[in-house]
């Protein structure tokens, strides 16, 4: 028997009914030389601590948009944010200034990208890189930093973490190279983790690996994560509640199983029937 509904459900921890992030009738505008793309369009929902949340859409539904909204780290120019508001922490994010924000990227809200290679600087070890996150948040000296950056290697799963400490990303396959992303975004222990496309560059089996590690983390540091996806697979295996995106508005959200069970949009009904069946248990 075949199904498009998740086979399993995910965590279901109990999550805080109080949301710790709230984004509210968003905009968000590129403003071109000779034209404005609204590419998200009064977007609202929260992300309750303790939860995974899913936004989920095809290229080009605003979902990354959104999600590098919340550390404004769309580039401006041309973006802007003409309306709307990013609640986290009782603060608007939108409205803090650069410094401001800056307390807030990497120590209270951390995000992971698809390809690490675009982040993780070329020229530096990765053991620093995960040890500079550190030093720049916490102030601890070069050796704390080196030891809380080694344990970070080894709680995602690094091999001989000693040994990558030294290594160069090019010297790591991109398996690892995510592991060591995850790493540097956990080290200072964030309450939100953002999770963008964090497989799609990896291949198949390194893909599950992935997403078992990011289940496991959020289950031990009890950290909420909001991951951006097009695969509804990823979705029924890891996300308590989904949010639909299309043309840069939301069409749907609710639980996972409700939404795969009962699809209240024809959008969701579609991306449903375009999924690969999923085996049932």
């Amino acid at each position: 028997m075949t199904t498009n509904r998740p086979t399993t459900a995910p965590s279901r921890r109990p999550a805080h009914d109080e949301p710790l992030l709230q984004i509210k009738n968003l905009r968000v505008d590129f403003r071109l030389e000779t034209s404005v793309v609204h590419a998200v369009q009064d977007v609202s929902f929260d992300v309750r601590a303790g939860e995974t949340l899913a936004v989920v859409g095809e290229s080009g539904s605003g979902k990354t948009a959104t999600a590098l909204s919340v550390l404004r780290l769309n580039p401006s120019p041309p973006c802007v944010y003409p309306a709307g508001e990013i609640v986290f922490g009782g603060r608007d994010l939108l409205t803090l200034s650069e410094r401001e924000l800056g307390q807030v990227r990497g120590r209270e809200i951390a995000m992971v990208f698809q390809d690490p290679m675009t982040c993780l600087d070329p020229l530096q070890r990765v053991g620093s890189q995960v040890a500079e996150v550190l030093r720049h948040h916490t102030g601890m000296s070069r050796a704390e930093a080196k030891e809380a950056a080694l344990a970070a290697l080894e709680e995602v799963g690094v091999p001989d973490p000693a040994v990558r400490y030294r290594q160069y990303p090019h010297e790591l396959s991109g398996g690892l190279r995510q592991r060591v992303m995850i790493a540097a975004a956990l080290v200072s222990r964030p309450r939100l983790l953002i999770a963008d496309e964090p497989t799609t560059a990896l291949d198949v089996t390194v893909q599950q690996q992935i997403l078992d590690l990011l289940v496991t983390l959020q289950r031990g540091h009890d950290m909420a994560v909001l991951l951006i996806t097009h695969d509804l697979a990823v979705v029924a295996e890891t996300a308590d509640r989904v949010v639909v995106m299309n043309k840069g508005t939301v069409v749907e959200t609710g639980d996972v199983l409700d939404v795969f069970d009962r699809p209240a949009h024809d959008y969701t009904r579609e991306l449903l029937a375009a999924t690969p069946r999923l085996e049932a248990a």
